[in-house]
């Protein structure tokens, strides 16, 4: 497998909300990332695929909620996000298509 398809495996799509939205103006961008992945591989991923320097990345894990389907207890799966600093004069615009 190649090295850009593994980075492919460990950022899984950008989160876009208000929240992540008001955290851009800060220069850090939101990505949903794998689950095991850690922060040096989402760092390498990320300025790999994108061309930038990456200055710090934090991470934080969602709990999936238990909700019903049908009538039926279901849970929703536990989810990574990744909020990755951008060094001075790096930017992605997520809003594109990756």
């Amino acid at each position: 497998m190649s090295a850009k398809a593994e980075h492919y495996d460990v950022i899984r799509k950008p989160v876009i909300t208000e929240k992540s939205t008001m955290a851009s103006d800060h220069g850090a961008v939101v990505f949903e990332v794998a689950i095991d992945a850690n922060k040096p591989q989402i760092k390498e991923a990320v300025e790999a695929l994108f061309g930038v320097k990456v200055k710090a990345v934090n991470t934080t894990i969602t709990k999936g909620k238990v909700k019903r389907f049908r009538g039926q207890l279901g849970r929703r799966k536990d989810v990574k996000k990744a909020y990755v600093t951008l060094e001075e004069g790096n930017t992605i615009d997520v809003t594109t298509g990756l």
